[in-house]
Parts: C-alpha cells; structure tokens; sequence
C-alpha cells in the first residue's frame, strides 16, 4: 500500500523519515477487554516529507484498517479546558461572518457538540455529519435546529445548502488531501460567498518537539500553515485567514471559493525551508528521545515507583505503543466517563476515573496534553492525591535532556 507520491500536490518522490511497525489502526475505539485491545488490527506508519509543497503524509497507509463505527469515542467536551476553548471559538466565528439565522453544514461533527454549539448561540440551523455521531454519548442536547446524518461525507451530500461550512479535526483522518478538499470545493460552485473553515493539528509543534506521542495510525495527513494554505488555494479557494490556536496545538484555515490568487500570509505561510530542517531534526533525534523516555519509565518501575499515564487518547495511545510500555505503566486516566473500564489500544492499560487515583496513589503522573496541566492539578488537589505532575515540554535538540516539568 505504500505510495510516494504527494497527496496534496501530486509530485512524486516524498522523503520517508520516520517509520513505526504494527501500530494500533485505532485509538479510540471502546474496547472493553485487555484482549480485544492488545489484538487490535495494526498497521505501519512511514512518514514522508513532500520538499515540495511542504505536506508530510502516511505513505504507508492503509484506510481499510479503519473502523469509524458508534465504538468511536472521540470528544474532548468533559474538559473546562476545552469547553471554554471551543465556546470562544464559536462566538469568534458567529460575530465574524455574522452567523445568525444561517444554514451551517459541518462534515466530521463527532458528538455533534461544536456545531450544537453554533446553532444554540446564534440562533442558526445545522447538518452534521459524521460517522461516529451517537446521540446517546453525546454532551449536547440538540434541538430541532440541528440534524445529524450518521454517514461520511461525499458528493451525495454536495447538494447540501450551507452559508458556512466547518470541518474540525477531520482532514488529518483523511488521506487523499487534495481529493476531499476539491470535492468540498466543487460542493461550493456557484455560492462564491460561503465560507468554510477548518482546523486541524498544527504539525510544526509536533516536529520541534520530537512529539512522536502526536503521530499515530488515524492521522495520515500532517500540515504546517503552509502546506495548508497551498492546497487550498491548489483547490480553488482563496484564503481570508489562517492562525494557530490552543496552545498553538491548533491550525486554523477560513476561506472562500475563488481564483486561489488572494492575500497571502507570510509570517506564516513561507515555512518549507523551516519544514524541512525540522524533519531533518526529528529523523535525527528522534531515536534518542524515544530511548531517554525508555530508561526514565524503567528506572521509575525498577524503583517500585507507580506511574499513571493522565490521557487515554490518541497521545497517550501513541505514547504507550511507540515506547512498547506495558508492565512500567499500569493504568490510564481519563475523565471522559465513556472510558471507563475500557483498555488502551495496542498495550491493554486499564482506563480509570481520577477517583481511582485515591486508592491507587501514584508517585508520577504524565500528562499527555501540557494545556491540561492546571485542570489536572486542581482535581489530584481536590482528591487530596499528592504526586509529581509531568509533562513533555519542547526537547529533542541534541545535547539536551529529556524536559520533564514538576
């Protein structure tokens, strides 16, 4: 299955600089026991860099591994953190294109709660559409403004009438960049004032971190502002704005269709040199990150010391399976309800709830996402569980020990 030809621009010959066997085709899936877990379908990951355009994608990937079914459990709504994040997103967006009594159309709308979100403050009217949704699990209560559609988006749908279009945290799932974007476009022909926006992982934080817990089988597709802005101006869009946002995790792209020749951002978008040495760093380094966590995690078990990993996402997964740690970690916590008493994909932790954690009293708790830390401080504090508080901070750099913060 593996293909070297650029997905976003088409130009053959991507440079492969990291590569990962058997890694789980899956990280959020519910899987209920240790077995089903560990035995989870795998396959490979091969990243390659396009010098070209900028794009880095899975060239060995394989999408019939997926499995975007109700077991999918992918929301972040049980956070403040996040809650908070994504209610200052949506008023951003409403006052900016003055949503108010609009058709919204958002394709990969997981539980429905963005675009909930959306519809209930700005009195507009919403289509959702994702695979995943399952009403039942989800923390919004939609009303008669909102319709979910339990189904991937295609040209079925192009007939679909939307003054906005959202598409959060889907393009990094889909592999054939420059077909979905192009098909999301031609959807638009003829309604040159509708909008769509997009947000997606910020790549570049992943590279300058060495952060290989943010590479995993989902996400095939990886971009930097540039490579974004290129493949939608590739596509026919013109580009009104492009950001990162949340802790700079976040890439953020609106834009309308249109000639391709509109503003451009440069502070921004003029990164393909700065790319290019960061992956030449993340080759390089990356082997020597992966083996300091490796002593740091046996050192802690050889000690008798009890580590929890505090996130039991994509990242932790990703953590979890890159490093091959089973027996150093034992459990994962995550607040999400849903998870509880679920495994880990790959490895087979136990998921718990933080209340575990007063039983358990852990010596370490790594936590997965920095931008949590304080929410997570404050409920070990509120449990009365006392424990070293870590979290991955920007290392890798030669010469450089691993960055842990206390």
């Amino acid at each position: 299955m593996q293909s070297t030809t650029c997905p976003s621009c088409g130009m053959a010959g991507m440079d492969v600089f990291y590569e990962l066997e058997r890694v789980p085709a899956h990280s959020v899936l519910l899987l209920p026991t240790r077995e089903e877990a560990v035995r989870y379908p795998r396959g490979d990951i091969r990243l390659g860099f396009c010098r070209t355009c900028g794009f880095i994608s899975n060239t060995a990937f394989d999408p019939s591994l997926h499995e975007y079914s109700d077991r999918y459990e992918e929301t972040q709504g049980y956070s403040p953190t996040f809650n908070a994040f994504a209610r200052r997103l949506a008023e951003h967006l409403i006052a900016r294109y003055d949503l108010h009594g609009k058709d919204i159309l958002e394709i990969g709308c997981g539980k429905g709660e963005f675009i909930t979100l959306l519809c209930e403050l700005g009195e507009n009217r919403g289509i959702g559409i994702d695979p995943a949704y399952v009403a039942e699990r989800s923390l919004a209560h939609p009303s008669e403004r909102v319709t979910f559609i339990t189904d991937f988006y295609s040209e079925r749908y192009a007939h679909l009438h939307a003054d906005f279009v959202v598409c959060k945290m889907t393009l990094e799932h889909i592999h054939d960049t420059a077909g979905f974007v192009g098909m999301v476009r031609r959807a638009l022909d003829g309604r040159p004032y509708t909008t769509v926006f997009f947000q997606i992982p910020d790549t570049t934080r992943v590279l300058e971190e060495i952060g290989f817990w943010d590479i995993y089988y989902e996400h095939c597709s990886y971009f930097t502002p540039g490579s974004l802005a290129r493949l939608f101006r590739r596509c026919g869009f013109d580009v009104i704005d492009l950001w990162r946002d949340y802790g700079d995790q976040y890439l953020m792209i609106e834009a309308q269709p249109g000639s391709g020749r509109d503003r451009t951002f440069p502070e921004l978008e003029d990164d393909l040199e700065r790319t290019a040495a960061d992956v030449d760093i993340f080759r390089r380094e990356a082997p020597q990150v992966l083996r300091r966590w490796r002593e740091y995690l046996a050192q802690q078990h050889a000690e008798g010391r009890k580590v929890v990993l505090w996130g039991s996402g994509s990242k932790g997964v990703a953590f979890l399976t890159t490093l091959g740690i089973e027996r150093e970690i034992v459990y994962t916590v995550d607040i999400n309800p849903n998870k509880h008493g679920t495994c880990m994909a790959g490895t087979g932790q136990q998921i718990v709830a933080p209340s575990f954690l007063c039983e358990y009293r852990p010596d370490a708790v790594i936590v997965m996402n920095p931008i949590y830390v304080d929410e997570i401080q404050r409920e070990l504090s509120t449990l009365r569980v006392t424990a070293d508080v870590l979290t991955v901070e920007r290392f890798g750099h030669a010469g450089t020990t691993l960055a842990l913060r206390v």
